[in-house]
Formats: C-alpha cells, structure tokens, sequence
C-alpha cells in the first residue's frame, strides 16, 4: 500500500513558500499550511488545510502542526519559509530588529523542530528544509540581521541533522541567491554567472527534492541555489 506524503509548508501566502506548496501538491503531497493570509491559494488550489498565523508566534506553529496531524495523522515533512527581516547599517539596528530576526529566522525553526520531532521518532523518518539565503556564509552587508542569524541556523541544523540521523531524520537548508520575486537590478545581475535571477521553480524543486525520499542520504548541509553567485568552497 502507498503511504500518502504530507507536508507542512511556513509562509506559504506567496513567493518561494507558495512555489514549495505547488511543487510539493504536484508531487502529491497533501498539505498543511501556515501564513499571515492563511495561504488561501493552496487552501482552493490543493486542498490544504489552512492556518493564518505567523512562524513567530509558537502558538500559531503548534496551530499548523495540529492541523495536520488532525487531518492526515502523520507528517512528513516540513519546509520552513519566512519573510525578510528589518535590513539598515550595521549598527544602526535595534535590538529590536535583532530580536524580531531571531524569532522570524532562528527561533522559528527551532520552535518546529520541536514540534515535530516526536512525530518523527514515532514514524521512524521525517525530514525539514529550511529556506535560508546565500548570504549565511558570505555575509552580505546589505542583508546583516539574514545573514548573521542565518549562519546561525546553519550551524542548528547541522546539530540537529547528527543527532536526528539515526532515527532517520533529517533536516538541511536550502540558500537562494537573487530570485525573480523580488526586484533585481543590473549590477546584481552582472554579478550572477548565470546573468539572471533564479526562478521559484528552481528553489521549489530543490527544496522539494531534499525533502523527499531521493535526498535520503543527505541531511545537515547548505545547497546554494545562487546561479554562481557565491564563491567559496
């Protein structure tokens, strides 16, 4: 018999988290989601069951998880989407911009895996992707709170992808690059070998494909998406 996938998708509303729920609905993958509108696209479009709510609030993430396991009495998976943070100088920042990233970027993750871990251990597999940015080991100056706490994240998930391993649990993130649901000017396009945005096709099906069964060996890594972009090794 043929178990049916399912998988929890933050920030789905819109942009990269609406373009994951598509990919994963595509796949066959039922869906619960979670964004500030309720995602009502993938609530008409895929049946989704729909929760209007934000990944900072720990309440609203327990929200999502209940109404999953409600509906369809397991989880699969979960891709953690989320919007940008306050961007400004460097020390011209707040504290507050500081502490509102760490719940929009880290704690939100954290607050899942939590969460959904249990749930996990019980099936005996599960597997999170967190949508993270090419900047969290390059670190861009025009994006400080992203891509200080972003390369926290990384170092979360690889913690949690050791640990996790042998239960079959994996968790990695994926880090776009410029992509086409944001304005992109020249200059940023003359720097991307590619000498184009990404599409949300692209970050959706690698985003996908790291949560599904044929990225099964792969967990606690940082799969840039960037068209080139970044130049490390």
């Amino acid at each position: 018999m043929t178990v049916e996938r399912v998988a929890i998708v933050t920030g789905a509303g819109r942009g990269i988290g609406a373009a994951v729920a598509d990919e994963l609905a595509g796949r066959g993958y039922r869906l619960a989601v979670l964004s500030p509108s309720g995602a009502p696209g993938a609530v008409r479009a895929h049946g989704a069951v729909g929760i209007a709510g934000s990944v900072t609030n720990p309440a609203d993430l327990a929200a999502v998880v209940d109404a999953a396991l409600g509906r369809f009495g397991r989880i699969d998976a979960v891709v953690n989407s989320t919007g940008h943070p306050a961007r400004g100088r460097l020390l011209e920042l707040t504290d507050a911009d500081w502490l509102a990233g760490l719940n929009l970027l880290l704690l939100n993750v954290v607050r899942m895996a939590r969460l959904v871990t249990p749930v996990f251990l019980n099936q005996g597999r599960g597997s999170i992707v967190n949508v993270s940015t090419f900047s969290a080991f390059e670190p861009s100056a025009a994006f400080p709170v992203s891509s200080t706490l972003r390369a926290a994240l990384g170092s979360f998930a690889k913690l949690y992808a050791d640990e996790y391993a042998p239960h079959g649990i994996r968790m990695n993130n994926v880090l776009p690059g410029f992509v086409e649901s944001y304005p992109v000017d020249a200059e940023t396009v003359r720097r991307i070998p590619m000498g184009r945005p990404g599409t949300l096709g692209e970050i959706a099906r690698t985003v996908a494909f790291l949560a599904g069964d044929d990225a099964g060996y792969i967990t606690g890594q940082n799969v840039r998406v960037d068209g080139g972009l970044t130049r490390s090794v």
